[in-house]
């Protein structure tokens, strides 16, 4: 119960935490909750400082316990380590949903309470508290950003119709309302990718225009010339490859990716590996002809309806 309100707060951060992980903290006193914290915004305090601060009875922290949806850190980084916070306050004892793989943490803040003489249980909802946080541990495991495709096709499932000029618009899939869910999906991402075709025909703002939040980093997979990358304006950048854009965005720290289209950069990510989940919008109407969507296998994940458009969820099966 209280690491399902460890989730509950954490969530609160997915926003403002990135590229930090969102953690949620709860003190318990005699069954009863005294103090809860998240991490609200990355370089601000952790969610254990929150929690242990919002206690208005401060004689009871030495006598409760901190759960706590992520490992303790143990170094110091923009804030002072949690883990000697916690042993400095004589909190008893410590619940942890699951194990930081953060290299500078991964099992030290567990052994640093262990140390101290503080009882710690580790594994609490561990599979929810791995999921909750997917994005921050692919990054550090698997050494890569954590990439989602998204398209919206028609119910016959073509993704466009035949185009080779800009004059003609794109088949518009989206609602008002999932047009807005895609570009919370942006600001819920640090980068952004189309092929260099999407591109060209459709020059997409790839921003977030219709929801609270940052702009992510825009790429265009595209041709080069003479060896050299194609420019474009100052703040979009074109690269050669898929493996390419992922190399150059985990040697720069970013840890999220939304792959965007077309067809063919889709397929392109599918078939290299390189992609967790897929985010496919299906329209209510067919199209009969055009550009088959991209071709993809794995788990089936949640579904939704919405303006009678279905939206369902894909996620690689490692």
């Amino acid at each position: 119960m209280y690491m399902r309100r460890c989730l509950q707060l954490a969530r609160l951060g997915w926003q403002g935490a990135p590229p930090n992980p969102m953690v949620g903290a709860v003190l318990v006193c005699d069954g009863r909750i005294i103090g809860e914290g998240y991490h609200r915004r990355c370089g601000e305090a952790h969610a254990e400082v929150n929690a242990i601060n919002s206690v208005r009875q401060p004689e009871l922290i030495s006598h409760s316990t901190i759960y706590v949806s992520l490992e303790p850190c143990a170094h110091y980084g923009k804030t002072p380590p949690c883990t000697q916070l916690i042993i400095d306050r004589k909190i008893p004892r410590v619940v942890v949903g699951c194990q930081d793989p953060f290299a500078r943490v991964d099992g030290r803040g567990i052994t640093m309470l262990r140390d101290a003489g503080i009882d710690v249980t580790v594994g609490v909802l561990e599979e929810e508290c791995l999921w909750l946080n997917r994005r921050f541990i692919t990054f550090h495991t698997m050494g890569r950003p954590y990439i989602t495709l998204k398209w919206a096709q028609s119910k016959d499932g073509f993704i466009d119709s035949e185009r080779n000029n800009s004059t003609i618009p794109p088949v518009t899939f989206s609602t008002s309302t999932t047009q807005a869910l895609v570009h919370q999906l942006r600001a819920e991402n640090e980068s952004i990718v189309v092929g260099h075709g999407t591109w060209e025909l459709d020059k997409p703002s790839l921003t977030v225009r219709h929801w609270h939040g940052r702009n992510p980093l825009r790429f265009v997979i595209g041709h080069t010339i003479k060896g050299e990358t194609r420019g474009i304006n100052s703040d979009v950048k074109w690269v050669k490859s898929p493996e390419a854009l992922v190399k150059e965005l985990a040697e720069s720290g970013v840890q999220t990716l939304l792959v965007e289209g077309g067809a063919q950069t889709l397929q392109s990510f599918i078939d290299a590996g390189l992609w967790d989940e897929a985010r496919i919008e299906t329209a209510t109407f067919n199209l009969n002809e055009g550009v088959k969507a991209p071709r993809i296998e794995g788990r089936e994940g949640e579904k939704l309806l919405i303006d009678g458009n279905s939206i369902r969820f894909i996620y690689k099966i490692s």
